[in-house]
């Protein structure tokens, strides 16, 4: 009797989920078949590639912040702590950034070889296999060290250490490509170049048309299937100089040589340099920023089969290599020269502000200065933390697609923001070039971070919320893979499954969004984490609204989402500020809580809060289903006015620059001190002086006496008067600027125009004009 009514209750089961797929379920199947975006193959390859993490939990709209608390704090081994103060440090003694950018137009070769001895560009690359084997941190922190002091120097060592052969042959080559290339990439012996960008193929990288083709050729002497290549690509790092470049390239198959498929799509291969038909050496000026860069070209070069990364199985997908491989150039490269350039102009224009008078005062004590100051600090704090726990997961073995995104763009932003305030602060100081000045080269460099590696306009507009939230979503991609099967009927079954979960995860999130909402987040449930509790209640809040809004993105929207690039740009910058907020109180509780540091992490929290509100606000105002933008208007109140910090916080956050402390330290971090009179070590001395001198200093302007009038007066020490005059001394030197002679002039235009490309000359061929 049991078992009968087991047996009833079952077919009544199937029953009702035949009559639900047939008749609930089958007419949203064929809306949402023309609605949803359907995928292209990159699109899918894009998707399926990396790893979702916190930026899953921040989508949800219910985020484990015992999770996030979980991740270890990242740390350096001592081989690692050693390299940065031995190697690093002796690497960056032998920079001059003036000469290499102005005079010499590359490192010096006795730079070259010591960064090829050292095994700069082994950073990644196993220990067996002739390498360093460094953690992530640990290679974010060296790329970071050196671009505080040359952006030469600092790419090119970023490059061989993330997206190029080796990032490639580590994750997919096979174990005789491994055994051959990785000890000659770590030594030097062969220098690696990536060649991905075209002419015609810049951020879509899909409609490149440098080609492959399957056929029978020559190789060391015998006839073997291989590859005969035709490409032209420009932009590529390292191009001129390398003897192995990366190629992604189209590959075909009309023949049918190794399959059935003729357009068999983008491939990746390792090809020497050294080969009949292939062109480098030709360079491009990167915003006068002299790192090897160029174009490379190839005309009918064969390489072997065996020459694909990962061997004739990997034929085709290059793509997804590619965007697995991403993620150290995105994730660590970027952010680690982003957060050096932020370091450094916080550390320099606190000092500045502090030495720097006008109208008889520091302007670090004026409020226009502090304006600017304040938030300089706030950013570095802020990009440093994320940098760190972006390195943090990698090292955990994750493939962090969309947080590398969130990383690249972001990173580089700031980076500009906070170039832009020390210029600013700095004023003339910062716009006449020379040997002194230490702004100039890091603020010609922000376009590059900006252009590289995925124009942050691209990743901002499509990528970070585009596919993160795809990705991220725990049922969204199973109903597009669902809608895309082939057999209707296998394709309702499947939708069907993950369409009714999505529709209770919706409901929960409607109902979470909205009581945080009308709460403002007083009663989310997050870890007791001292005065940065409250900052936690309103990340859950925000993350329930952006979970929310996020349903009725894709609701309403569709597939029409790729073509509102301002929406997604927007709920993309929601996801960002909360995954920086997110590193920023992580960093925070790290480091012990310290009290210091707490303005830092308010400023940072206020500041995402306005803008999260700003960015939802106009979400909604420009929604083209303007009823549920009402709807959502009403559920989130996002309406209320984002004035973020106030004035007396902006003030804490300047004091710490103004201010030696170990708070001014932690912000700071490690950051070469600088050569025998240059700007840097120049600046460092007048600070140390000014704050060692400032009773002296307040003593004088009180009495209104010269340092004489005051020693004959009795009031002041020879000794204090002489400090004071070493201190003037000082600040002189560091607010001086750079001035040329008319020959020392004409010899810089020189420069520029003998490596003027036709029109003056081609590299190497004197100008005859």
């Amino acid at each position: 009797m049991t078992g009968s009514r087991r047996g009833e209750t079952a077919m009544a089961a199937g029953d009702w989920d035949r009559f639900r797929q047939d008749v609930v379920t089958r007419p949203i199947h064929g809306w949402a078949r023309g609605a949803l975006p359907s995928l292209s193959a990159t699109e899918r390859e894009a998707l399926e590639a990396g790893q979702t993490w916190w930026d899953a939990d921040l989508l949800s709209g219910d985020p484990d912040w015992n999770k996030l608390l979980a991740v270890a704090k990242p740390r350096l081994s001592d081989a690692e702590r050693d390299f940065l103060d031995g190697p690093c440090e002796t690497l960056c003694g032998m920079l001059d950034d003036w000469r290499i950018n102005r005079l010499d137009g590359d490192l010096p070769p006795e730079v070259w070889q010591y960064m090829k001895d050292e095994k700069f560009f082994g950073l990644i690359i196993p220990k067996s296999r002739g390498g360093l084997e460094f953690s992530a941190f640990a290679h974010s922190e060296v790329v970071r060290y050196i671009a505080g002091r040359s952006l030469v120097a600092a790419i090119t060592v970023m490059v061989p250490n993330s997206l190029g052969p080796g990032e490639l042959l580590l994750q997919f080559g096979t174990e005789a490509q491994k055994d051959y290339w990785l000890p000659r990439l770590a030594d030097g012996r062969e220098i690696p170049a990536f060649a991905l960008t075209s002419e015609e193929a810049g951020s879509d990288a899909a409609s490149m048309v440098d080609s492959g083709v399957v056929c029978k050729g020559e190789w060391e002497g015998e006839e073997v299937l291989g590859i005969r290549l035709n490409w032209s690509k420009r932009y590529i790092t390292l191009a001129p100089v390398c003897t192995v470049l990366g190629l992604a390239f189209k590959l075909y198959d009309p023949d049918g040589l190794i399959g059935e498929e003729e357009e068999i799509g983008i491939t990746c291969a390792l090809v020497p340099t050294h080969l009949d038909g292939v062109e480098t050496g030709r360079r491009h000026i990167p915003s006068q920023i002299m790192f090897q860069n160029g174009p490379t070209t190839g005309r009918d070069v064969f390489i072997p089969l065996d020459n694909i990364i990962g061997g004739r199985e990997c034929a085709g997908h290059g793509w997804m290599m590619l965007m697995s491989a991403l993620a150290a150039g995105r994730g660590i490269s970027l952010p680690s020269m982003s957060s050096a350039g932020v370091a450094l102009a916080a550390h320099t224009s606190g000092a500045y502000a502090r030495i720097r008078q006008q109208f008889g005062t520091p302007i670090g004590k004026m409020e226009g200065i502090q304006a600017r100051l304040g938030p300089l600090a706030a950013n570095a704090y802020a990009l440093d933390s994320a940098r760190r726990l972006t390195c943090a997961g990698l090292d955990e073995g994750r493939a962090l697609a969309v947080i590398s995104g969130i990383m690249k763009a972001h990173s580089t932003y700031r980076m500009r923001e906070a170039l832009d305030d020390a210029m600013d602060i700095h004023s003339g100081k910062a716009v006449i070039d020379g040997p002194s000045n230490y702004l100039l080269p890091l603020h010609r460099g922000v376009p590059l971070g900006i252009t590289v590696e995925g124009a942050n306009i691209v990743t901002r507009n499509l990528i970070i919320f585009g596919q993160g939230a795809i990705r991220a979503h725990p049922h969204m991609l199973d109903e597009m893979l669902a809608l895309e099967e082939r057999s209707d009927r296998l394709s309702l079954a499947r939708f069907d499954e993950h369409f009714w979960k999505h529709v209770s995860h919706t409901t929960r999130t409607l109902i979470r969004a909205t009581e945080h909402a009308w709460t403002d987040g007083r009663y989310a449930q997050v870890p007791d984490c001292g005065r940065a509790t409250p900052i936690y209640r309103q990340m859950t809040r925000w993350s329930a609204a952006l979970a929310l809004t996020s349903e009725a993105v894709f609701l309403f929207l569709g597939g029409g989402l790729k073509r509102k690039e301002m929406i997604s740009a927007r709920m993309g910058d929601m996801l960002s500020e909360l995954y920086f907020l997110s590193a920023t109180v992580k960093r925070w509780e790290d480091d012990g809580r310290p009290e210091a540091d707490f303005p830092l992490v308010q400023f940072s929290a206020e500041r995402a809060f306005a803008q999260i509100r700003v960015a939802l606000d106009e979400v909604l105002a420009n929604f083209p289903n303007r009823w549920a933008a009402a709807v959502l208007r009403v559920l989130l109140r996002p309406g209320r006015p984002a004035r973020g910090p106030d004035d007396a916080l902006v003030k804490e956050c300047s004091d710490v620059l103004y201010t030696p402390s170990q708070t001014r330290d932690r912000l700071v971090g490690r950051m070469f001190g600088g050569c025998e009179r240059d700007g840097i070590r120049v600046l460092g001395e007048a600070f140390e002086r000014v704050v060692a001198t400032e009773r002296t200093t307040a003593k004088l302007r009180a009495l209104g006496m010269t340092p004489d009038e005051a020693v004959r007066a009795g009031v002041l020490s020879r000794d204090e008067s002489d400090d004071h005059g070493r201190m003037m001394a000082a600040v002189q030197r560091a607010i001086a600027v750079d001035d040329f002679s008319q020959e020392e002039l004409a010899g810089l235009l020189a420069g520029y125009r003998n490596a003027a490309p036709d029109g003056g000359a081609r590299q190497g061929v004197p100008d005859e004009s």
